[in-house]
């Protein structure tokens, strides 16, 4: 069984055209992640998946991997399952999806993601959670947040405020972090099942695993992660790696 890291990158976003390759204190954000991810133990390859012959050149020229993958993906785990078709991956095979624009983030929650999909055969797809200690930043519907059960397993996933809570008191809330570990056999399946209601309306991929019946494991996180959305994420983050002491 092999496991294998894959980051989707491409050059086109909305809100920050380029993101992949915007330079974060002399390196591109790409690079951040790739060399992240080259920390994680025990995989057997880091790739990235792109549809862009700019970030597929920024790569190979810092020494990664990269992969040419079609431009009509509708989202990073359809650019993701093609991926591993190119690499041949077996349906028993663990892939982690690695956002591109996620430069700092534990290496060693990747192990445990991948530590989940290995001990229980049954489990099909894994993502991490943090703990908001701030409602001003689980208010924010960029903060996307998660309720589960006392299994570990995800009950819904929402751009909104999760749970409300009625009776005030000491809210708590959980922000979910876009990593996913899946197996190859489920990721090729779940690319072909069609968007379901609740995904249409959060604009949330992995709320079709829970509307088609799918489980999503949750293991929880206190270590440090950053994402960067906006060029305002970009000097954050270059503020934060300027700042953090060495390791």
């Amino acid at each position: 069984m092999k496991t294998v890291a894959i980051i989707p990158a491409r050059f086109g976003s909305s809100r920050f055209p380029g993101k992949p390759l915007a330079p974060i204190l002399g390196k591109p954000l790409i690079q951040w992640t790739y060399e992240q991810a080259l920390q994680v133990k025990d995989l057997d390859g880091v790739w990235v998946a792109t549809d862009d012959g700019r970030i597929f050149d920024c790569v190979t020229a810092f020494g990664g991997r990269a992969l040419m993958t079609r431009e009509d993906h509708p989202s990073g785990s359809d650019r993701l399952a093609e991926a591993a078709g190119l690499l041949h991956l077996a349906p028993e095979d663990i892939v982690i999806n690695i956002q591109g624009d996620q430069p700092v983030f534990p290496p060693d929650l990747i192990s445990q993601l991948a530590g989940v999909l290995r001990r229980d055969p049954e489990v099909v797809m894994v993502t991490p959670v943090k703990l908001v200690p701030d409602p001003a930043v689980a208010a924010n519907p960029n903060t996307v947040k998660v309720v589960f059960d006392r299994a570990g397993r995800a009950l819904y996933f929402s751009r909104s405020l999760l749970p409300f809570w009625r009776d005030g008191g000491h809210p708590t809330y959980y922000r979910h972090i876009g990593i996913y570990a899946y197996r190859v056999q489920f990721l090729q399946e779940f690319v072909h099942l069609p968007p379901g209601r609740w995904e249409v309306a959060e604009k949330l991929e992995q709320l079709r695993a829970l509307e088609h019946g799918f489980a999503i494991h949750i293991v929880e996180t206190t270590g440090d992660t950053r994402e960067v959305d906006s060029p305002e994420d970009a000097r954050q983050v270059e503020e934060f790696l300027r700042n953090r002491s060495p390791a």
